[in-house]
């Protein structure tokens, strides 16, 4: 499974990507969750047809975009990835 977290740079984004690597570790996966910002973030982005920031993607699919702070959410997206 690939996870990823896209953006900016901004703290939004940094507080997800935070919250997915614990989510990641309290769901006992052991995948590292790959971190792209600024002009690399905002290309892979543009290539998935994202319109905000930050975004979580599971597998080359965007799964979450905009603020998330609820690790209960996140850790049920990468579950559900993991499932399929």
């Amino acid at each position: 499974m690939k996870i990823q977290v896209l953006g900016s740079g901004c703290p939004t984004c940094k507080k997800l990507y935070e919250l997915t690597k614990q989510a990641v570790q309290e769901a006992g996966f052991k995948e590292q969750v790959e971190y792209l910002t600024g002009q690399k973030g905002i290309q892979k982005m543009i290539e998935l047809g994202v319109m905000s920031s930050p975004a979580l993607v599971i597998d080359g699919k965007p799964v979450m975009t905009g603020l998330a702070d609820d690790i209960e959410k996140i850790k049920r997206h990468i579950l559900q990835a993991n499932d399929k």
